[in-house]
């Protein structure tokens, strides 16, 4: 369960990632032309085609997907391989996300941090910032995972 972890990566992991991808999840419904051109701001801004649309609700799909498997991973487990098994996966699909959003954004605009938009900020750095924390709890940064088996017999679920 989340109550292995300790204490700064269960609250990022299990408070503010979550809430992340909730607010990736609703951006979309909010205002579905933003959404679509903010992916590549510098790009003039048109009115989505039906496909592109069509993407931006795939892609919250599955923020939202990932908001509700985060959760269930880390409020069930009580196995340290399972969580650290999670956050190696999210890790590595952190780097696929960054390289796909520099990619698209091309090196000198990746690097340009004082003209991103809260979609750029959402896309490189907040996942930049998953991804350095994931990094250092995975090399033990934040001390050790708890004994679940030390809060289970004590009746502890959290």
């Amino acid at each position: 369960m989340a109550s292995i972890l300790p204490p700064i990566p269960r609250a990022i992991f299990t408070i503010f990632e979550p809430i992340s991808l909730v607010a990736g999840w609703i951006a979309p419904f909010i205002n579905m032309s933003y959404f679509v051109n903010s992916q590549l701001p510098f790009l003039n801004p048109h009115t989505p085609l039906p496909t592109e649309e069509l993407l931006a609700l795939q892609l919250c799909n599955l923020y939202g997907l990932l908001a509700l498997v985060g959760l269930a991973v880390l409020h069930t487990t009580t196995e340290a391989r399972v969580v650290h098994g999670y956050l190696v996966a999210l890790w590595i699909a952190d780097i696929g996300h960054i390289a796909i959003c520099a990619w698209g954004f091309g090196l000198e605009r990746t690097l340009d941090v004082g003209e991103w938009d809260a979609l750029a900020w959402g896309n490189i750095g907040v996942t930049t910032s998953l991804c350095v924390a994931r990094t250092l709890y995975l090399l033990g940064a934040f001390g050790p995972d708890r004994d679940s088996r030390k809060n289970l017999k004590r009746g502890k679920t959290n």
